[in-house]
């Protein structure tokens, strides 16, 4: 049976929590918390590792499945990436090896994270103030004021984006959670790893277009509201909001999010959503462990005939092919 934890109940159980005393100079000047004996195995440290920028690693294992609400709260710049494991929410899409999180300053909205049982979960997060990533930033190989004015905020809604990971990212992660040395000499180690990641994950934003040169008359607080917009879909995609009360929820105009769609994403809202339901779709055809009915089911069509002839449209193959291990057509 799933149960929920508010950020007070998290607090208190991990005010309970004892952690054995740890003997290696890698972990000197950590801060080093564990996962509540009640819930799970593991234990999550955090490092300083300059004034401003803060380096996160997580490795823990729960026992059971439960849910941790999360209220509303001022965010910093973050670069999320997980090594092992997924992390679930209502309102961003799921974060796990492949998908990437990288996030602005701002206000932070609320939502449910679902954690789940028996799934080691590696992650590690870098957290910096809006001053010391702008000064980052401006040394970045086609670095926009566009792009910057998008992440920085103060006490407007945060905007996140999902870059993907690639090999080289993932490497990367990896050499900063087996960091060799220890002391200054690891804190210098990991300045370097840390810098080089933030640059790897940047650059899928740097190159799209559409964050770079918005239509002409588009403030960057309106795309900001157009990719909010985007999170909730990819995030609901079995229940998506209606189109109007989508508007409503990231405070535009119908009209506004009808264009802005069409200019950032090049498709309708519409579009949108099902191009996102197919691609879930084919990743857990291919994953095999479902059937096509469930599939479909779990993305949002409660007709196999509707679902099967979009899936076709998009990939060129019908989803029990996909299913089969046919390669998509070209």
């Amino acid at each position: 049976m799933t149960f929920t934890l508010n950020t007070a109940n998290w607090d208190e159980l991990q005010e309970q929590t004892s952690l054995s005393p740890i003997n290696d100079l890698a972990w000197e000047g950590w801060i080093v918390e564990g996962v509540p004996e009640y819930l799970g195995r593991g234990y999550s440290r955090e490092l300083e590792l300059h004034p401003g920028i803060w380096l996160a690693c997580s490795d823990r294992l729960f026992y059971q499945d439960f849910e941790q609400k999360v209220p509303v709260h001022p965010h910093l710049v973050q670069c999320s990436v997980m090594l092992t494991g997924q992390e679930h929410s209502d309102r961003y899409p799921t974060f796990d090896p492949e998908r990437g999180y990288f996030s602005g300053s701002g206000i932070a909205p609320s939502f449910t994270e679902q954690v789940w049982r028996s799934q080691r979960q590696m992650e590690l997060h870098i957290h910096l103030i809006p001053d010391i990533f702008a000064e980052f930033y401006a040394g970045l190989k086609n670095a926009n004021t566009a792009l910057l004015k998008l992440l920085l905020k103060q006490e407007g809604w945060k905007v996140s984006f999902f870059p993907p990971v690639t090999l080289a990212a993932r490497q990367l992660a990896q050499q900063i959670w087996q960091a060799p040395f220890w002391g200054a000499t690891q804190q210098l180690y990991l300045q370097d790893k840390v810098y080089e990641l933030l640059t790897l994950q940047l650059q899928p934003l740097l190159a799209d277009t559409n964050l770079i040169h918005s239509a002409p008359g588009r403030k960057a607080e309106t795309i900001t509201r157009i990719y909010h917009a985007q999170e909730i879909l990819q995030s609901r995609l079995e229940q998506p909001p209606g189109f109007l009360e989508l508007a409503k929820q990231v405070g535009v105009s119908d009209r506004t999010l009808r264009r802005g769609f069409q200019d950032l994403f090049g498709t309708t809202v519409v579009g949108y959503l099902t191009q996102q339901r197919m691609q879930q779709a084919e990743q857990r055809l291919r994953a095999g462990n479902c059937t096509v009915a469930e599939v479909a089911n779990q993305v949002g069509y409660a007709h196999l005939g509707r679902f099967s002839a979009g899936f076709k449209r998009q990939f060129g193959i019908t989803p029990s092919q996909c299913l089969a291990g046919k390669i998509q057509a070209q």
